[in-house]
């Protein structure tokens, strides 16, 4: 198996990025896809697998926060990609996540009733901004890939708008664009204030599987 500094992980955020293995590379795309497939393709050459590490939205009902999805295949408008299964099973196997598809986006998908259609266009478990564009990079270079995410919104779960400036473009907080945003549309406070926590309980549970992963994180 490649050692952890011949990974590659693609993480949204910073806060996500600091779970992972030390010696790992890490692509932070700072919640943008767009601007991930242009750091992806200058990764160097050397990489051996990619790895999509964070949070995700709910899709299926089922799932609560903090519940973890190794995924099977991705799905999104470039395509289907398979994700590496030896690699996935023996991920799911060690932290308990559920198997799945997952589902990308070219935007945060926020309403319940987007998380609903795409459900049922897709049969994905949850949905994220990362692990497409990881995948097709890994299709493009013939390297194994997986992804593990933690829903931190779940199906039923209502995203403020002000939490899709919540970002800068290396993926740490903007603090003051999500003001200007409440500023805007002081009303959704409260639903911000639980998204974060959901987003804190989601990262916990990460970095619980991060621990117990281990070797694992190497693809065979």
């Amino acid at each position: 198996m490649p050692p952890a500094n011949r990974i590659l992980a693609v993480v949204g955020m910073r806060a996500e990025a600091a779970l992972l293995p030390p010696g790992m590379r890490v692509v932070v795309s700072g919640g943008d896809p767009r601007r991930l497939v242009a750091l992806l393709d200058a990764a160097p050459d050397d990489i051996a697998a990619l790895l999509s590490f964070g949070i995700a939205g709910g899709l299926d009902p089922a799932l609560g926060c903090g519940d973890l999805v190794a995924c099977t295949r991705v799905r999104g408008r470039g395509g289907a990609y398979a994700a590496d299964p030896a690699w996935t099973h023996a991920i799911a196997q060690r932290c308990g996540a559920r198997l799945g598809m997952i589902a990308g986006a070219a935007a945060v998908v926020g309403e319940p009733a987007r998380k609903r259609a795409l459900r049922t266009a897709t049969g994905a478990l949850v949905v994220d901004l990362e692990t497409e564009a990881a995948a097709a990079f890994a299709a493009r270079r013939g390297l194994p890939f997986t992804a593990l995410r933690a829903v931190a919104d779940t199906a039923e779960d209502l995203l403020p708008r002000a939490a899709a400036q919540g970002l800068t473009a290396d993926g740490r907080p903007a603090a003051g664009r999500v003001a200007l945003a409440l500023l805007r549309h002081p009303k959704e406070l409260p639903a911000l204030l639980t998204i974060a926590k959901r987003s804190r309980f989601a990262l916990q549970a990460l970095a619980l599987a991060s621990r117990r992963l281990a070797g694992e994180l190497s693809p065979a």
